[in-house]
């Protein structure tokens, strides 16, 4: 009789102690890992339980690695920012922060959407901090586009006795995947992809619905984000993912953004994480004996 056994990469939960209170992570530390360490930074509005599964195709793909997967604060179970309107500069000088704290002094660094501006300003502002960088997701908005998505993607939605705020926060979450902006609910700002499941809806409600008062802040500092501008001060090697599932208008931005960084290429890539993850092993594993 053979015995089959099959090892389950285990990721593990922590908190970081900041200037502002505590800072909830992610953390999968395969036997064995080696190589700079993963820093991997979520979308708005959810947290890294959205994470889970690309740090572990990170480490299926190619060898293993130590990969973080923080809370943004403000986000999950991290505490809030400590002022009332910060910048993406603030977010990631946070990251800078949490690897301080972690005694880890140089990272490689994805980032999704919100987590994009996020890796790149952290890129920018702290060169020796980063090795190489993948984006997923990242442009800069024209200032009309920006006006309104500040205005009114990110609003702020008090408990309310009939529990409407609850009801608010589903439609918020399942409208991001029917339309963009979500809130110009018609024929022109349809999206082409499928709504996500059930399981995955309910989820990403609870992550908004926790930290329904502090969501925000991470979404409108991505959005004012001057990705262009800061662009050329990253020196790190970048590789702009463009998945097929992606929104056309981030995909579009691809090629302004190949223009503005040093060091730049593109990966098509199908959707999912284990496609995601292929590319981005191969990208930072690229220079190992």
């Amino acid at each position: 009789m053979t015995t089959v056994v099959i090892l389950i990469l285990m990721i593990e939960r922590a908190f970081v102690t900041l200037a502002e209170g505590q800072l909830h992570l992610r953390r999968l530390s395969p036997r064995g890992a080696r190589g700079c360490p993963l820093l991997l930074l979520h979308a708005s509005p959810t947290s890294s339980y959205f994470m889970q599964g690309l740090m572990r195709a990170v480490n299926q793909a190619g060898a293993a690695r130590d990969v973080i997967a923080p809370d943004t604060l403000g986000n999950g179970d991290s505490v809030a920012p400590a002022t009332e309107h910060p910048d993406i500069g603030y977010f990631a000088d946070s990251m800078r922060r949490m690897l301080d704290a972690l005694g880890i002094e140089q990272v490689d660094v994805y980032g999704g959407h919100t987590g994009a501006r996020i890796a790149c300003e952290l890129a920018a502002a702290h060169p020796t901090r980063v090795r190489r960088v993948v984006l997923d997701g990242i442009i800069e908005y024209d200032d009309d586009t920006r006006r309104r998505v500040v205005e009114n993607y990110a609003p702020k939605v008090p408990p309310d006795e009939y529990g409407r705020h609850l009801l608010w926060a589903f439609n918020f979450v399942r409208d991001q995947a029917l339309y963009f902006p979500y809130f110009q609910r018609d024929a022109e700002h349809r999206l082409a992809g499928a709504i996500p499941d059930a399981a995955i809806l309910h989820r990403a409600t609870l992550d908004v619905l926790k930290a329904m008062d502090t969501y925000s802040k991470p979404y409108i500092a991505a959005f004012e984000y001057r990705a262009w501008t800061r662009m050329p001060l990253v020196r790190a090697p970048v590789l702009l993912l463009r998945p097929e599932t992606e929104l056309p208008v981030l995909n579009a931005a691809i090629a302004e953004a190949t223009k503005r960084l040093p060091d730049a290429r593109v990966a098509r890539v199908a959707g999912g994480d284990a496609a995601k993850a292929a590319a981005i092993a191969g990208f930072l594993d690229a220079d190992r004996p």
